[in-house]
């Protein structure tokens, strides 16, 4: 056991300190996982998550249901990032325009093939990409 020798210097218990820092983390967690919600932008809908594991099993339980496929990664690893705005255009017309809060989206769209403009930090990402033969694009930065 350790045992300070400056009684200056003593801090409550940590056990409960610890405790609450965990549970915290957890509902952190649940609340990440839960917040899956399907959403609408334009003419699609789009679900965005996948950091944890999750909301990553969550996702591919989910793919079934959707036709298209983004994942954002970064570096030569190709480690996961979020944050991204995501612009989807059709002939040079917006279809829709969201904020990914997650390295992957899930998208539904109307049957097309669709253009996805993909923005982080600044620097800008271009894919052409089609509902069902393209169901997995990586943009990568």
């Amino acid at each position: 056991m350790f045992t300070q020798r400056n009684p200056q210097f003593r801090t409550p218990a940590t056990l409960p300190c610890v405790a609450l820092a965990m549970l915290l983390s957890a509902g952190a967690s649940t609340a990440l996982g839960n917040d899956l919600t399907p959403r609408t932008a334009g003419q699609i809908s789009y679900v965005c998550g996948g950091v944890a594991q999750d909301e990553q099993q969550a996702l591919n339980a989910e793919a079934r249901n959707y036709n298209l496929s983004l994942v954002f990664t970064q570096g030569p690893r190709g480690e996961y990032l979020a944050d991204v705005d995501v612009q989807i255009t059709r002939h040079g017309k917006e279809v829709a325009k969201f904020h990914a809060d997650g390295p992957r989206c899930l998208i539904k769209a109307p049957p097309a093939s669709y253009n996805v403009i993909a923005t982080y930090q600044g620097t800008t990402k271009r894919a052409t990409v089609q509902t069902g033969s393209t169901r997995n694009v990586q943009l990568s930065w």
